[in-house]
């Protein structure tokens, strides 16, 4: 069992409503969140201790970080896990790394099996989200999403529609919001740019199903990272900072103060997560130096 588990000991318990993931005006003015895979295997509590003394308020969650197969988080350990998050003042936003560590589901495949079995595993991936007290769920996870040789980008898109059209009551019912994640060339092949992503929401109604920006994705992107952001800031619910070195904010080649002035003009209330795939400077030093960035170039 990973170290960020905690024991089952509260069976038969119920979770409190979660508030209107569109109100924003209840977040704190401080909206920086840490993803929790960060801190590999440190014991729960003193990555949550340690994200509080540095200032983070938001804590976001990889799945398997608990269980590499979500069905299998019983509600006791959901609800413990919550509230030893929320004892350390910090609150879950949300999941990402959504279908990291699993192999039978995909997105895009013309195989109608594999795509119903995927819409199922987000479902519960989506009661998950909402007994933690998440609201927002990152649509990344480029090995369970990318085109096959045989697949032509257009059916990608119509494939993967279908399963996102399909969780639309699921995603209203438990006021969850997924978050499409454009990932640059080097991660994959299907929505590497933000406008790919708008393709692919032009087949999905729902207002459920919207756009998440990722720093280190958009590096990659023909456009200045803040003509991208302010471009598509009519329908970005939440954001990733780090550098295309893999490490956090401030800690490669990309200039946050223009970043974090362009969120501030366009009117950003959502949180500014950290999210590192470099971690071999150490969970604290990474932890503390983005915040640091961060914060420096906050109002």
């Amino acid at each position: 069992m990973p170290a960020y588990f905690l024991s089952d000991s509260h069976h038969g318990s119920t979770f409190p409503d979660n508030p209107d993931s569109n109100d924003m005006s209840n977040l704190p003015m401080n909206r920086f969140a840490i993803c929790n895979e960060t801190f590999g295997d440190w014991p729960l509590e003193k990555a949550l201790q340690t994200s509080a003394e540095l200032g983070y308020t938001g804590w976001e969650v990889s799945p398997f970080m608990l269980n590499t197969d979500a069905r299998l988080i019983t509600h006791s350990q959901r609800e413990q896990y919550r509230k030893t998050v929320e004892s350390f003042g910090l609150k879950i936003i949300g999941l990402h790394w959504l279908l990291a560590k699993t192999t039978d589901f995909h997105l895009t495949t013309h195989d109608i099996d594999t795509r119903k079995a995927t819409a199922a595993y987000f479902e519960e991936l989506i009661r998950l989200c909402s007994d933690l007290g998440g609201e927002v769920m990152v649509l990344g996870s480029p090995l369970q999403r990318n085109r096959g040789a045989d697949l032509s980008l257009e059916d990608a898109h119509k494939n993967a529609a279908e399963v996102l059209n399909s969780l639309d009551s699921t995603l209203a019912k438990h006021d969850v919001r997924i978050a499409l994640e454009p990932l640059g060339p080097v991660e994959g092949n299907f929505l590497n740019t933000a406008d790919e992503a708008r393709t692919l929401k032009g087949m999905i109604p729902s207002d459920q199903i919207a756009l998440h920006l990722d720093v280190k994705a958009m590096s990659s992107e023909p456009e200045p990272i803040c003509d991208v952001i302010r471009k598509n800031a009519d329908w970005m619910i939440h954001f990733h900072a780090n550098d295309p070195n893999r490490r956090g904010p401030g800690m490669g080649d990309v200039d946050f103060e223009p970043i974090m002035k362009t969120l501030e003009d366009v009117g950003y209330k959502g949180w500014i997560s950290v999210e590192v795939f470099d971690y071999s400077l150490g969970a604290e030093k990474l932890a503390a130096d983005s915040i640091a960035t961060l914060k420096k170039y906050s109002s």
